[in-house]
């Protein structure tokens, strides 16, 4: 989903090297990520790339200090804790629908239908904090 990445962290595939391959879907989505020419250059010449390469591809958000790691992802953590809760969920399902193909769309489906039919809390504390002009309150 979101990604933080050490200003030391190294990236890189390995497969190729060691006769292996992804016989999944991860190299269309790695093509997803950073581009169709860059998954290949990755995938077939096995390089190793810093972080700063990583974050100028797609493939890392945010790179920070090492030490600061874990507190930068705190933070993250806690701005996605300050949203709703379900809203979350059913855009998680939303982006990874295609990539989860038929059990993307029915489960990106399921959610959003629960959060349009089973009138929320969440919902309506999001609404009469917008319309009160404060940041709502997800519990």
């Amino acid at each position: 989903d979101l990604t933080i990445a050490a200003d030391t962290a190294r990236f890189g595939q390995s497969g190729p090297k060691v006769g292996s391959f992804d016989a999944g879907f991860g190299s269309a989505f790695l093509a997803r990520v950073v581009g169709e020419k860059r998954a290949r250059e990755i995938w077939y010449l096995c390089r190793q790339y810093d972080a700063q390469t990583a974050e100028r591809w797609g493939l890392v958000n945010w790179v920070v200090p090492a030490a600061d790691l874990l507190d930068e992802a705190k933070k993250i953590a806690g701005e996605i804790a300050e949203k709703s809760p379900t809203a979350i969920r059913v855009l998680k399902h939303s982006f990874n629908a295609d990539t989860d193909h038929q059990a993307g769309l029915s489960n990106m489906a399921m959610s959003a239908l629960d959060l349009f039919t089973h009138h929320t809390e969440e919902g309506a504390e999001g609404a009469a904090a917008f319309a009160e002009k404060r940041m709502p309150e997800f519990n």
